[in-house]
């Protein structure tokens, strides 16, 4: 098999102090936190930002002030800035570290139900930030929710109206009110991808280690971190996103996976240096 992608999402949009004291929300705690997955074995930081206060916001001031410091901190790592920032938000606001061109940036691809909210993703706003995209040289990670997700970016792909192949697929599973987290589904998503093709594979809450296992076995990519999940097992929660990502390279190296840089990464992802 081919080495092993490990995401780290260190802090997302929902999770406060409130669960976990370690989820960062300054740009010196998301250093931390970026730094601590990174050293164990993370080749890609998936990020939201948060004011001091917590409050989530896409601010393009704010992401670049945060990736530039997880760069300094993290050499060669690969960053994934979120645009699906909290529900609520407008796509303009959701777009605003498009403006900064990383070289990959999350593109949600349908609407779907968060616990009580709605998180909202229709096709204007999905042809806007593929447009984007397209225009400022960015790949996207195809975040799928819903098994209809996929199926909607395929389209769109075939139609240009946002990046084709090579294409990366996130397929979150476990949303309350979204795709459970169970093999069968995940097998089903990975089936219908396209040749070419690679995938990772993000588990919420108390899915999220059955993915990560399902994942390695499968062949494809993990991801953990605060942003998903809080706990290294049942009623221990981590310390850091770094014992999550420990966690993930303790179980690669039981399976027979082998972790990949930040550079190996990059060629697996088709990134240009």
């Amino acid at each position: 098999m081919e080495k092993l992608i490990i995401t780290a999402a260190i802090c997302g949009a929902e999770v406060t102090k409130q669960h976990n004291s370690a989820v960062p929300y300054t740009v010196e705690e998301m250093v931390r936190e970026a730094k601590s997955a990174f050293e164990a074995g993370a080749a890609v930081i998936h990020v939201h930002v948060r004011t001091d206060d917590g409050t989530p916001t896409q601010d393009r001031e704010r992401f670049r002030v945060v990736l530039d410091a997880i760069r300094e901190a993290c050499p060669g790592v690969i960053l994934i800035p979120s645009t699906g920032g909290a529900t609520g938000m407008t796509p303009e606001e959701r777009l605003q570290p498009t403006e900064l061109c990383p070289e990959m940036a999350t593109l949600d691809c349908g609407t779907c139900n968060f616990g009580d909210d709605i998180f909202v993703n229709d096709m204007p706003t999905m042809r806007a930030f593929g447009k984007r995209m397209l225009e400022n040289n960015i790949k996207p990670e195809y975040e799928c929710f819903e098994i209809g997700h996929l199926d909607t970016v395929l389209g769109m792909a075939a139609r240009g109206e946002v990046p084709g192949a090579p294409m990366q697929f996130n397929f979150v599973l476990g949303v309350n009110g979204c795709t459970p987290a169970t093999v069968g589904h995940l097998d089903y998503l990975v089936k219908q991808i396209p040749a070419g093709s690679t995938w990772t594979v993000t588990g919420v809450g108390r899915g999220a280690w059955p993915m990560v296992a399902a994942g390695i076995v499968m062949g494809g990519n993990v991801r953990v971190g605060f942003e998903d999940n809080i706990y290294l097992e049942r009623g221990r929660k981590a310390a850091s996103n770094g014992e999550l990502v420990e966690k993930v390279a303790a179980l690669a190296k039981l399976l027979g996976r082998e972790i990949a840089t930040p550079d190996e990464a990059r060629a697996l992802l088709s990134l240009k240096k």
